[in-house]
């Protein structure tokens, strides 16, 4: 059985940069050997929960300018599974949420960034699904909640995002964290480790420094798809914690 994972995918340059952060995502992956992975990325917004359907090799999508040469080199040519596609569409679709397929999009850097560190030889089957931002958190959590399972089948679900992800307020060069990002995260942590839902999905109006921390949901939000895939039944657990820039959380969690 494997877990389900929120993971951060911060800046691209993760993909070729040796950090702890580096470290960290290479050696979860040696703890865990899924038979497919189902990854909610930050980077594709849809209206309809769209999964990915195809059984042929990922364009590698560099969607973000500005990076090194190198980093526009990175290939990952990971295959799709339509088999497990269909499992995500079928699951989804009997909890009464509306789906949708494409057969042609790539894999975004909210993607391949974070398998290109764990699990390098691309040798895993993956399905890429879209996020709403606009949906509320407990609809989000309900998505998650569809999957729930799947890790006893032994296929990952992850969550790509990212808990303080907000721009503007970067520090560049600074590596200590600012301290309402880490006040921000410290509430988030508090709530899913008393299980309490209810705060969580009132985070905008509860959470300490919401609205500079999430300016916009689109990479929140994979994390209350994660938490609703996990096992209830175990504590969420802090997979990694760091900081990038000042406000750049790497908060990463086990559901």
């Amino acid at each position: 059985m494997v877990p389900s994972l929120f993971l951060a995918h911060g800046s691209p340059m993760l993909a070729i940069e040796q950090t702890e952060y580096t470290r960290f995502l290479s050696e979860l992956a040696g703890t865990i050997k899924p038979k497919a992975i189902v990854l909610f990325t930050a980077h594709w917004e849809q209206d309809v929960t769209t999964v990915s359907s195809s059984d042929g090799i990922y364009d590698t999508i560099y969607d973000f300018g500005g990076f090194p040469d190198e980093l526009y080199r990175v290939r990952y040519p990971a295959r799709g599974s339509s088999i497990v596609a269909g499992l995500v569409k079928e699951r989804l679709e009997r909890s009464g949420i509306q789906t949708a397929s494409d057969s042609s999009r790539g894999l975004d850097h909210g993607a391949w960034t974070l398998l290109y560190r764990m699990y390098p030889e691309a040798d895993i089957p993956v399905v890429q699904v879209s996020v709403n931002p606009y949906l509320p958190p407990a609809d989000q959590y309900k998505i998650g909640e569809a999957l729930r399972g799947f890790g006893e089948d032994d296929i990952l679900v992850i969550g790509s995002g990212v808990t303080v992800h907000n721009l503007r307020v970067l520090k560049w060069g600074q590596k200590t964290a600012e301290p309402w990002a880490v006040e921000f995260d410290d509430w988030l942590l508090e709530r899913m480790n008393e299980g309490d839902t209810a705060s969580l999905f009132d985070y905008a109006a509860l959470a300490p420094h919401a609205r500079q921390a999430v300016p916009r949901a689109e990479h929140f939000v994979p994390l209350f798809i994660a938490m609703g895939s996990g096992d209830p039944g175990r504590k969420p657990e802090i997979a990694y914690r760091g900081y990038d820039m000042g406000t750049l959380s790497y908060l990463c969690m086990r559901f």
